[in-house]
């Protein structure tokens, strides 16, 4: 399965691609890798919950024909990677929720930190000594943790959409606090469940450049298709609570940094990107606008731009 996943990526994007399962440590990751093994490398790290085709075929490729190797892969937890079964956290998420809003940690089956070891294993096993980092949303809260406790991994850092985690950070807006309220309980049909998943997309994508309804829904039910673990996305969640403040990992971050935030991202707010860029010194912060919080096509060349400038900003590898 893992080859066929990966040629067809390949010879949609009219690239060389590869595709595998690494062990890292105690799980195991599914990756691909494409284009030319002998360019520089960029390691795409999604948010939560969120599979490898998170990252989509024509940003990736838009990389790849700027003269990059590019890796994405599944987090533990999710896709066509280990899952966690039979881990859970003890007590009430609203206490965690609570801790973490001040910056402090909790008791979790596994944190960030954890997660940006799976990056760094990953890295090893495809004997990769440094790589461009690109994380969105909890990926770019990962890629914080990565570049703060292995730093000589990270040639460059590109964060997108995301936040240190730091006490009292700007809250998401109050409509998509809301999803977390509502929608179809997890025995309705499937039908039901499609349509609410289709139009959290939409609120957390915001108004501008929103794909057609259809194409979204072959979003989500390819996703699925593909692999329908939700246990996983509610302890990558965890995983958040459970790391608190990521200031101790962000403040030490000495790669060539860029923050990129769209200006309508409802999720992550604006406000919490600009304070991350402030903290990371010598990082650049960078507002696509009308971009919320997600990678819809109209976004992908003025992200790449952005990314592949400060790609440039890095020393030399020797």
């Amino acid at each position: 399965m893992a080859d066929a996943v990966g040629q067809g990526a390949g010879k949609q994007l009219g690239m060389q691609a590869r595709s595998g399962t690494a062990v890292c440590g105690a799980v195991e990751l599914f990756y691909e890798d494409l284009g030319d093994p002998a360019d520089p490398a960029v390691l795409l790290i999604m948010g939560v919950g969120a599979q490898l085709p998170m990252w989509p075929d024509g940003f990736c490729g838009q990389l790849v024909r700027r003269g990059y190797r590019v890796i994405r892969y599944d987090h533990r937890d999710i896709g066509l990677s280990t899952k966690m079964a039979g881990h859970r956290a003890q007590g009430s998420v609203y206490r965690r929720v609570a801790r973490y809003a001040v910056g402090k940690t909790s008791p979790v089956p596994y944190t960030l930190v954890d997660m940006a070891d799976d990056a760094a294993a990953l890295l090893d096993s495809l004997q990769i000594d440094r790589a461009h980092v690109v994380g969105a949303s909890m990926g770019g809260m990962i890629a914080q943790v990565l570049a703060g406790n292995h730093a000589n991994r990270v040639h460059s850092l590109g964060i997108i959409m995301s936040s240190s985690g730091k006490a009292f950070s700007a809250l998401p807006r109050w409509r998509v606090i809301r999803l977390a309220f509502g929608g179809p309980g997890k025995d309705a049909p499937w039908e039901d469940r499609l349509e609410s998943e289709v139009r959290n997309i939409s609120i957390i994508n915001g108004p501008n450049y929103l794909p057609p309804v259809e194409q979204l829904r072959r979003r989500v039910e390819d996703l699925r298709a593909r692999s329908d673990y939700p246990q996983g996305m509610l302890r990558q969640f965890d995983a958040i609570l459970g790391t608190g403040s990521l200031l101790r990992y962000t403040r030490s971050i000495v790669a060539p940094t860029v923050v990129i935030h769209g200006s309508e991202d409802p999720m992550v707010r604006p406000r919490n990107g600009r304070n991350l860029a402030r903290i990371i010194e010598g990082a650049r912060y960078v507002v696509v606008d009308g971009m919320g919080h997600d990678l819809p096509e109209p976004v992908w060349r003025p992200v790449v731009e952005t990314l592949t400038e400060n790609f440039s900003a890095a020393p030399p590898q020797g």
